[in-house]
């Protein structure tokens, strides 16, 4: 008798990380949104006045 257990030699593929797949844009996108928030917050600071 063989046993089943010796096919299975590659190991088992780990999930994607979701923050593995964004980390390399991470200097795109930070500059990007900063300056998105700080419009928005501009953009607020003159409505309310």
């Amino acid at each position: 008798m063989s046993s089943h257990s010796s096919h299975n030699a590659q190991p088992a593929q780990q999930p994607a990380d979701a923050v593995e797949a964004i980390v390399h844009s991470m200097p795109i996108v930070l500059p990007v949104m900063g300056g998105v928030l700080m419009f928005l917050l501009a953009f607020i600071a003159i409505y309310m006045a």
